[in-house]
């Protein structure tokens, strides 16, 4: 086995002579030369050069991601308890607090139901068309949130208020419910649900007692993940006219341009971002998910429907018909009216090409930065790389807005020549989605054995190299993965693009919010049509992953 590794990082020499053992006695010499015993550990190596500046890397990336939350804690001190408490307990930010804690706990429990409902018809029962269904319960993450509301409130022209919120947040952010609590019940073990059917429990309630615990971990994560969408939403909720703390925050910044209004909504919204994290600790609790005994879980049979099938069909069909077809078909609409004069060629490809520029070098920086922080949470864990890691999700949750007006203050007070250039906009790409990259590469890193990276430093590879021709190569599935993720959510990302982008800047998430601004819903159409057609192929990678985690 160890020959192996070695012969992974370096061609053996010709057959016919004892070139293994030689290339072994080689290395063993090259560390003598070096300083090292030879009796010393590769692990003690490695754990000594590669994790100081590493590290440091890390270190780096969480401090300067904390500039967001940093800036609005210093305009608070800046601005004064009297100007803060007169800014902050006014009717208006009582008036959007309750319109938030509203949509929150309307629109949150509504998507675990129908989450919930979804993927056990799609996973755990002999539903006709599963697997097409369960596709269809993915797709609508290639729609941008605000093309929902748009295709709404065209087919609707009277959907306003806090329902008309409700049923457009559920349609478009379910699915980041359904994803996980799909994952989950592909990987729970039916032998559970077997022992309690046998000491006479009946479905609903072995169901109840069994499975919906162990779903607890997937439901938490994903209705936090519903939840600061809701907060960070600004286009999806102009459209229907339903004000937020993050339309009230844009509006604020461009009628005062940065005044300490918007700075104090945001310590509001910010605030109610913790609040959320916080709940999410408390009620996914610290119970064990894991099977603990000899073997190995089986496959769980399908529950046949019998004369349920119609009407559990029925679910299936009317969400897909809410969350895509409304979209597709007043799309359609659109363009058919429209004609061939809302093809505007040129400014199109202006458009697409800014979009995919902006959508690539902002996945590669963040896929970057993400790296060190990744690295050390697999090879190096512990208590500092906890408080890095919790550092750079807890930025992450934060809204775009809060994002992008952190960064114009910055820029504008101290750094001017940065303000509305390529690299603040990309850098605040990589603040908002540093996550996704995160959690992508931990997963490939975790795959990668750390006794490769040991062979190449035994090999008197420097830690760099050692590190690049092993385990960096061998989580590039997993850095596509990530930069797939985080380049889906730049094409769709509206707000911190429109306050942070250079003059003349249009991608396609502008060029439609500037037509369907100006009610020419027909010219919005075909760059409502780009961004899903781009969307779906990184929407269908996200959901073959999710297949492949769970072994399917």
């Amino acid at each position: 086995m160890f020959l192996a590794v070695f012969a992974a990082l370096r061609p053996f020499p010709p057959p016919g002579g004892s070139g293994a053992a030689s290339e072994l006695m080689q290395s063993a010499a090259d560390l003598a030369r070096s300083g090292l015993p030879t009796g010393m550990a590769a692990g003690q190596w490695t754990s000594r050069r590669p994790i100081s500046w590493i590290s440091l890397a890390a270190i780096l990336v969480s401090l300067f991601s904390l500039l967001p939350l940093a800036f609005i804690i210093w305009i608070a001190v800046q601005t004064g308890w009297e100007t803060v408490s007169a800014l902050v307990f006014r009717p208006r930010v009582g008036e959007l607090l309750v319109n938030t804690l509203l949509l929150v706990v309307l629109a949150v429990p509504i998507c675990i139901v129908l989450s919930v409902a979804l993927a056990w018809l799609t996973e755990r029962s002999s539903l006709p068309g599963a697997r097409l269904w369960a596709w269809l319960s993915v797709a609508p993450l290639a729609i941008p949130a605000f093309v929902h509301s748009y295709a709404w409130i065209t087919l609707v022209p009277g959907l306003h208020g806090l329902w008309a919120g409700v049923l457009v947040s559920v349609v478009a952010y379910f699915p980041f419910l359904y994803l996980p609590v799909a994952a989950a019940l592909r990987r729970l073990d039916p032998a559970l649900e077997d022992a309690a059917a046998a000491v006479g429990l009946g479905p609903w309630r072995v169901f109840r007692r069994v499975v919906l615990p162990q779903l607890r971990l997937a439901i938490c994560g994903g209705s936090l993940l519903v939840g600061l969408h809701l907060l960070a939403e600004y286009g999806l909720y102009v459209f229907i006219r339903f004000d937020t703390f993050t339309t009230a925050i844009v509006d604020q910044f461009q009628s005062t341009f940065n005044g300490p209004a918007a700075n104090m909504l945001a310590a509001v919204l910010v605030t109610c971002c913790f609040v959320l994290l916080g709940i999410e600790v408390l009620v996914r609790g610290e119970e064990r998910y894991a099977r603990v005994g000899s073997g190995a879980a089986r496959q769980q049979q399908r529950t046949r429907l019998g004369r349920a099938t119609i009407p559990c069909l029925l679910l299936p069909v009317v969400t897909t018909l809410l969350a895509l077809g409304v979209p597709f078909v007043t799309i359609g609409r659109w363009l058919v009216a429209g004609g061939a004069n809302v093809w505007r060629l040129d400014e199109i490809g202006l458009a697409l090409g800014q979009t995919l520029f902006l959508a690539l070098a902002g996945a590669l920086l963040a896929t970057i930065a993400a790296m060190p922080m990744a690295w050390i949470s697999i090879r190096a864990p512990g208590p500092l790389q906890r408080l890095l890691e919790g550092c750079n999700y807890i930025v992450g949750s934060l809204p775009g807005v809060v994002v992008a007006l952190a960064l114009v203050t910055i820029t504008v007070r101290i750094a001017l020549p940065l303000y509305q250039t390529l690299f603040t906009i990309l850098v605040a790409y990589a603040l908002m989605f540093l996550p996704r990259a995160l959690i992508s590469l931990r997963a490939s890193i975790a795959q990668a054995p750390v006794e490769l990276e040991r062979a190449a430093a035994s090999l008197g590879r420097s830690p760099l190299k050692a590190l690049w021709s092993t385990t960096i190569r061998l989580s590039a599935p997993g850095a596509a993965a990530g930069m797939a993720l985080v380049a889906l959510g730049i094409m769709n990302e509206l707000t911190a693009t429109q306050m942070l982008a250079p003059n003349g800047t249009r991608t396609l998430a502008m060029a439609f919010w500037a037509h369907s601004g100006e009610i020419d819903y027909a010219s919005a159409a075909p760059y409502a049509l780009i961004m899903v057609a781009m969307s779906l192929p990184l929407t269908w990678l996200l959901y073959v992953q999710s297949k492949r985690m769970a072994g399917r």
